[in-house]
């Protein structure tokens, strides 16, 4: 089944439970409105981790350390709106540079899209629930800590289940 973008063939794409296709089957990333963008975060808090990249490798090893600003229970950044103000270095995602950030978890669904994947089935636009992401165990919550609590990020190196 041809997924994002399926503008190409639409009559393939899976339909929602009203019948219809999917914003996110029908449109490509950069055709997405503002709101439409926003919803694809399924809010597992991911891509809030530190990472460590293998200068040799390029290999990127995900760590239980999480951003200061990723609410812990939520798994939703405090400051989304201004987070650049706060970390200067937290990356600003945009259909243009998702295919480019091979940080990003396997599971986003930015990057699942940006790789021509649907969404999982876990994920709250297509569930329904948005506490899907939880009860899938993708999200980080209750098995992160906070950077201020942290030493040594090598210390830190953790297997996510995609």
């Amino acid at each position: 089944m041809p997924l994002n973008p399926s503008p190409k063939n639409p009559t393939n794409a899976k339909l929602n439970a009203q019948g219809e296709i999917p914003f996110w089957r029908k449109k490509r990333l950069q055709d997405m409105t503002p709101a439409e963008w926003e919803s694809l975060c399924d809010g597992c808090g991911r891509c809030c981790l530190e990472k460590l990249e293998d200068m040799h490798s390029g290999e990127i090893s995900y760590t239980n350390v999480a951003c200061s600003l990723l609410d812990l229970e939520t798994c939703r950044c405090a400051h989304y709106a201004e987070r650049q103000r706060y970390m200067p270095d937290c990356v600003a995602l945009t259909s243009a540079n998702v295919g480019e950030l091979h940080w990003m978890p396997y599971s986003c669904a930015y990057r699942r899209l940006a790789e021509g994947r649907d969404l999982a089935d876990w994920h709250p636009l297509v569930s329904g629930d948005p506490d899907s992401i939880f009860k899938a165990g993708i999200a980080v919550r209750g098995r992160c800590i906070s950077a201020s609590e942290a030493g040594d990020l090598e210390d830190h190196i953790v297997d996510l289940p995609d």
